[in-house]
């Protein structure tokens, strides 16, 4: 039907070559030729049917409806192998730019998963190192903190060995008395106190070496004086606080005397107020030097 239809179409242009510029053709003549022409071509097309579109099972009206034509009507060529190849090509290409796009949001992943990888890494490290570095300053510290004690307790230890005076079995007895006498009501630091007094006096160029030979010195302690101290009952905690006092536990500040001022005789105070310097009271002593 293709050849027929581009032989009409030849004729129709032999027509408006030849014929229009020699007759004079009216808008009525052309409407009738175009219809004349128009009702051959149905005609051809009815005529083709059988013979050109039997075999394939369908009418040339049907083929001429399935072809394929540009915007004027005209059939367009099917595609060729190179055309085909250029689609193919193009495909590819598409493919291809999808893939490597593909390829490269996938790449991109993997940089970004190694970097959080090696950051958490290394933020693991960081972490490790400042806990070792929090455990050996903490080591540091205590190795820090027990020589600090060492040094203090060596030092508390020389102190008391420097305060510690030798004394015999009498002048260990003498001592237990005269602080339970003098201090036997009072706390176990002022019981500590009454014995560092003694011991201070011994160790002082203005009083005797001994411990007996000090509580006994003439007008000294009031136990003395009114016998008290041969009739007390040294108590446990007395034995304590002295054995404490001996072994060079001290808080008395380096006094010499101590006095009750509500139990004292009025000579006796003014002596302490106005000859001796004031150093501190405790439980209801007062101590000075």
């Amino acid at each position: 039907m293709f050849p027929f239809y581009s032989f009409l179409q030849t004729v129709m242009q032999v027509i408006r070559v030849l014929v229009m510029p020699i007759v004079k053709v009216t808008k009525r003549m052309y409407r009738s030729a175009s219809v004349v022409t128009s009702g051959c071509m149905v005609i051809a097309v009815v005529a083709f049917t059988a013979s050109g579109f039997g075999a394939g099972g369908k009418s040339a009206i049907t083929a001429f409806a399935e072809g394929r034509f540009d915007e004027s009507g005209e059939a367009l060529e099917e595609p060729e192998a190179e055309e085909l190849d250029l689609i193919t090509e193009a495909k590819i290409q598409a493919q291809l730019t999808a893939l490597k796009q593909e390829s490269r949001l996938v790449g991109e992943q993997l940089v970004n998963n190694a970097i959080r990888q090696q950051e958490a890494s290394e933020k693991a490290k960081a972490e490790l190192a400042a806990k070792k570095q929090k455990i050996q300053e903490e080591k540091e510290a205590e190795a820090r903190a027990r020589a600090e004690e060492e040094a203090r307790k060596k030092a508390e230890e020389e102190r008391r060995a420097a305060l510690r005076i030798p004394y015999t079995a009498q002048d260990y007895q003498v001592l237990l008395r005269i602080v339970q006498a003098e201090a036997g009501i009072c706390d176990e630091k002022g019981r500590i106190l009454v014995a560092n007094v003694i011991m201070n006096r011994v160790r002082d160029d203005e009083f005797p070496d001994n411990i007996t030979d000090v509580v006994y010195q003439k007008n000294q302690f009031s136990p003395v004086l009114d016998g008290s101290i041969n009739n007390v009952q040294v108590t446990e905690k007395t034995i304590e606080c002295v054995n404490r006092a001996l072994s060079g536990e001290d808080y008395s500040q380096g006094a010499l005397y101590f006095m009750n001022r509500g139990r004292s005789e009025a000579n006796a105070v003014r002596f302490f107020d106005g000859k001796l310097t004031y150093l501190f009271s405790h439980d209801g002593h007062e101590f000075f030097k």
